[in-house]
């Protein structure tokens, strides 16, 4: 009779599952005996381990030891029983120890042999004991573990395995039944009172039926299919240095090819071009078995990006180069690019992703790392997901990673992928990852096994690519509407690594800009003086900020070794992409026609722009040694500047776009500044005047003299600090009660006045906080819109948080900000869960809050990512103070800018992108130390190349790579369709064609650029 209580139903099923296992498994968790000696395996092997303590398990079960990497050794002696339940003999069978741990190191010893070792990310090992055990069998296991530096180890598990490898084993015949009632659970709870008298008659006492009859309750679970794809996640860098990622690379690779050899239907993928360049340098041979199983279709190269990047924080021109390179290099080492981006672990996505996947040849975007939100859950399964240009991708979550063959697991996500997306057929990725690993043997047999088994879907191994075809196919079949996804991926956790290691995120913003300077200053070296165009230097500097642009690299989430190593290679970034970019520009100055000098003794200024609209801005020279004073001169006559010290200030107007003008340094009698020390602490141009409290170092007033209009309600560039402690994940996260724990205010040193002239007024700012030091200059510049904020730091915080608060006079329902190739808008009034979880975001070198009544205030920055924003208010993370991995992490002096921009009108006709920019890329300043010309000229200034469209951004001009042509990139800026006309005073400038971001031409007729749409061209020059 049917039970009218399916709770009754499931908990007998669960009750017949736990005593079939208890005929062939047993826990030994509480028979380990320890020692902290840091004994060898022959000391232990010879010593009495029954007179060494019992370990003792804490709550949870677990045998725990301290943290810091400390040794402890367990032992204990197994004996084979006859049986564990009377009526169920032992004999013959297999016998594994099963072990979970949580250590940096183990070492595992059968009778004094080493038989297997692990680390935090290969814990969970079945050790063969015996292919087939006699009653009274003996077996002495040793484990050796070291605790994580950061955290306690400890065993948590350890039991007992054995196995008869038949259909009837009861372990196997208990993991049938759990996944027949997994299945019944979610799509047929009806019939769980079937499979409840089913399992009665099989399993009543201590006897198994012969006649399974929980078969016939399985349905069409065979129907079905679990493809398999051997996987083996590598992070170049972590708790390890990149030089033992190559050794981990190459035992994780040799692993694989071995196992093929036996396992004739294993398929594996591995994604990461960067390592695979390190493999064909440094192991030819290696690297030449994997292109003959890439050939047979064994191994699948997952190319897209050169490696694995954070894409919250790099800019649209890294995330083409990363796609650019790491394409190019799988279509020649391997004979195809990648169809698929494949990043399962990097910590969320920009909303403008599709469209740079979708122009590189990308069909598919692949990660699961969406399943670690701490908020929410992510519901799609498979979708469409469409940046702000309109692209899209097909997008699809997978299954976790770093997983074995556990068929109850893997049935659980079968059911959750089929009921998400109605496909029967799920893809599972068994292997060892984040350190290398990939699949074992024992995965793999265990696989062999369940491919026999009559109720579990069918296993079959296949490619990423075979599979997401598949699925693509079936839901074209089924008629069913993909959902799309028209958002960012934002990732409800790991809220930290948009400022851990602010070093790391300073490096990467200057050498981003840099090497995009370096390029297109090349480039004009090249075109009009001839100089040689540095193609393997830049691309050689290119991979560098590539590798390090790696999502355990640039997020700050590695221990402090990974740093050390970093250093000299963004050094070395800095090194090639400066000497480029200063020999250039030189080049360029040095074979510019002159006009005719106002004074004998006066040498050529040239001003170069590298952006890609006329630029006025205060700049900064170097006063030559013989000059006591200088004046500056333009072809209008003597403009105004200012001297401090061995430096001269003026304010180049009209810089044209990427391009120079000319002014002069003349010798002067006299010194051009304010030396009297003004008595208010006030700063005014003809835009702004701010007010500084002489009390605190807060801003009290920021006053828009255009608009008349006080832009602040309360403090501005407020320092506020909090508690950021208690987090596991300590360098990721960010306490999310972190705003409970308030810390004491700043306090003031003093103020003083270290320039008030013509051209700038510097007003300096010391405070303290606990026992770290800020020293911030306030810069307001003859002619600028905004106010920057020049800031020093001496950080030597503890877990603490500091932000710069700005309160601002307007209310907006949003603020916007800067992505890569784009913007985007976030409530300031959370409703939703989803947007409750997004109380720290990122950006790149901008945020904007503006009214609906169009006034808005932007808050510009050169090389910070974390924001945070409400109706009235904008902030921006400056520090913190994480110490695991890394416990020097953020310690010393720091160097950054932002700068507040009140404007009329929105974000967009303000130009707020531009004033980003400019921020980060200042006018290059040269000084011609000779007067004489071949060329004179009557001209002043010159324009390399200018785009002749307010809303474009360029992003590259640098040579092809297959050719002597040149590649010219840009994208719209405001969400409005433009027209590009391209000018120079250089000649003519020739478009070939367009082309994808792969530089391959397209069939491209348009002549507009549609919103937010990035646009390649290879262009020629002709004079």
């Amino acid at each position: 009779m049917t039970p009218q209580n399916p709770a009754i139903d499931t908990k007998s099923i669960i009750t017949a599952i736990d005593n079939l296992r208890a005929l062939c498994q047993t826990e030994v968790q509480a028979a380990w005996r320890y020692s902290l000696l840091d004994l060898t395996a022959n000391q232990v092997f010879q010593e009495d381990i029954s007179k060494w303590d019992g370990a003792s398990t804490n709550d949870k079960g677990h045998i725990a030891w301290e943290s810091g990497r400390r040794i402890l050794w367990l032992a204990q002696k197994i004996t084979v029983p006859e049986c564990l339940v009377p009526s169920y003999s032992l004999q013959g069978k297999s016998l594994r120890l099963a072990l979970v741990w949580w250590a940096e190191d183990v070492q595992v010893y059968v009778n004094g042999k080493l038989v297997a070792a692990g680390d935090l990310f290969d814990f969970s090992p079945r050790i063969l004991l015996s292919e087939a055990v006699t009653g009274g069998d003996d077996f002495i296991v040793a484990l050796r573990l070291v605790s994580p530096l950061h955290d306690s180890g400890a065993l948590m598990r350890s039991h007992l395995v054995f196995e008869s490898g038949t259909a009837d084993d009861p372990g196997f015949v208990a993991s049938e039944i759990a996944v027949v009632k997994q299945y019944l659970e979610t799509f047929a709870p009806d019939r769980l009172s079937v499979l409840a008298e089913a399992v009665n008659e099989f399993y009543h006492g201590d006897t198994l039926d012969t006649e399974r009859g929980y078969l016939k309750v399985s349905g069409d679970f065979k129907s079905k299919t679990i493809y398999l794809l051997g996987h083996a996640h590598l992070d170049m860098a972590w708790l390890w240095q990149v030089e033992e990622t190559w050794r981990a690379a190459q035992n994780t690779f040799e692993s694989v090819l071995k196992l093929q050899q036996d396992f004739a239907d294993l398929v594996f993928c591995h994604s990461t071009p960067a390592l695979y360049a390190w493999v064909e340098e440094n192991r030819p041979d290696l690297f030449a078995q994997i292109q003959s199983q890439v050939k047979a279709g064994k191994w699948e190269v997952l190319g897209g990006f050169w490696v694995e990047p954070d894409l919250n924080l790099i800019s649209g021109e890294s995330i083409v180069r990363q796609l650019l390179y790491g394409q190019r290099y799988t279509q020649e080492k391997f004979g195809k690019i990648s169809p698929i981006v494949w990043v399962p672990d990097t910590f969320g996505f920009c909303w403008t992703l599709p469209q740079f996947m979708v122009s590189a040849g990308i069909e598919y975007f692949v990660t699961q790392k969406l399943r670690w939100n701490d908020t929410t859950k992510f519901q799609k399964g498979a979708f469409l997901w469409r940046s702000p240009d309109g692209s899209e991708i097909f997008s699809y979550m997978s299954g976790l990673i770093g997983e074995g063959i556990d068929p109850e697991k893997m049935a659980a996500y079968s059911c959750e992928w089929e009921t998400q997306t109605g496909i029967k057929d799920a893809l599972w990725l068994p292997g060892v990852g984040d350190h290398g690993g990939g699949p074992t043997r024992d995965m793999l047999e265990i696989a062999q096994r369940w491919q026999k088994s009559q109720v579990f879907p069918n296993l079959e191994f296949t490619t990423a690519e075979n599979y997401l075809r598949h699925i693509n196919s079936a839901l074209s079949t089924q008629h069913s509407a993909l959902s799309t996804w028209n958002d960012e991926l934002y990732l409800e956790f790991h809220r930290g690594c948009y400022t851990t290691h602010a070093d790391q995120k300073r490096f990467n913003r200057k050498c981003e800009i840099l090497l995009y300077e370096a390029e297109i200053f090349a480039a004009w070296a090249n075109i009009h003086c001839g100089v040689k165009y540095p193609k393997a230097e830049l691309e050689t500097a290119w991979k560098k900020l590539l590798f390090n642009q790696f999502h355990d690299i640039l997020p700050g989430s590695s221990i402090t070794e990974v740093y050390t190593d970093a250093l000299p290679e963004w050094q070395e970034v800095e090194r090639v992409g400066t000497e480029i970019l200063h020999k250039s520009l030189h080049e360029i100055a040095l074979q510019a026609p002159l006009p005719t000098p106002p004074h004998k003794d006066a040498k050529p200024i040239f001003v170069f722009n590298s952006l890609n609209w006329s630029r006025t801005e205060v700049v900064c020279v170097d006063l030559p040694e013989s000059f006591s004073f200088a004046c500056v001169y333009s072809s209008d006559g003597i403009i105004p500047s200012q001297s401090n010290s061995s430096k001269l200030l003026f304010l180049a107007e009209n810089i044209p776009s990427l391009g120079y003008s000319i002014f002069w340094l003349c010798p002067s009698t006299s010194k051009n500044t304010i030396t009297s020390e003004p008595q208010t602490f006030s700063l005014e141009n003809e835009y702004l005047r701010v007010v500084v409290n002489e009390n605190s170092g807060d801003l009290d007033s920021i006053y828009d003299l255009v608009n008349q209009k006080e832009i602040l309600n309360g403090a501005g560039n407020q320092l506020q600090s909090w508690k950021d402690s208690g987090q596991y994940w300590d360098g990721w996260n960010i306490d999310p009660n972190y705003a409970q724990h308030p810390l004491p205010a700043t306090q003031l040193k003093f103020v003083e006045w270290l320039d008030k002239g013509i051209i700038q007024s510097r007003l300096r700012v010391v405070r303290t906080l606990g026992n770290s030091e800020f020293c911030q200059d306030y810069i307001l510049d003859k002619g600028s819109r905004y106010l920057k904020i020049a800031t020093q730091v001496n950080w030597q915080e503890r877990h603490v948080l500091v932000k710069a608060a700005f309160s601002i006079s307007i209310e907006s329902d949003f603020a916007t900000y800067e992505i890569p190739c784009g913007a985007i808008q976030r409530t300031t009034k959370p409703q939703t869960p989803e947007e409750k979880a997004k109380w720290e975001v990122p950006a790149l070198k901008w945020a904007d809050l503006t009214t609906s009544n169009s006034y808005g205030v932007s808050l510009l920055n050169d090389c910070k990512y974390g924001y945070d924003a409400t109706p009235n208010q904008l902030r921006l993370t400056l520090l913190r103070g994480s110490e695991w991995p890394d416990s020097e992490a953020d310690k010393g002096m720091h160097e950054f800018t932002y700068a507040v921009y009140p404007h009329a009108g929105s974000w967009e006709e303000a130009q707020t992108v531009q004033k980003g920019y400019e921020l980060n890329a200042p006018l290059q300043v040269i000084i011609r130390d000779d007067v004489t010309s071949d060329l004179t000229s009557t001209q002043d200034s010159l324009s390399f190349l200018n785009l002749e469209s307010e809303n474009l951004i360029l992003m590259a001009f640098k040579q092809a790579e297959d050719s002597d042509a040149w590649i010219l990139r840009c994208y719209e800026c405001n969400g409005k369709e433009t027209q590009i006309q391209l000018h120079s005073d250089l000649g003519v400038i020739l478009e070939e064609a367009p082309v994808d971001l792969l530089e391959r031409p397209l069939h491209n007729t348009e002549s507009s650029i549609k919103p937010w749409k990035i646009n390649t061209y290879k262009v020629r020059f002709s004079k």
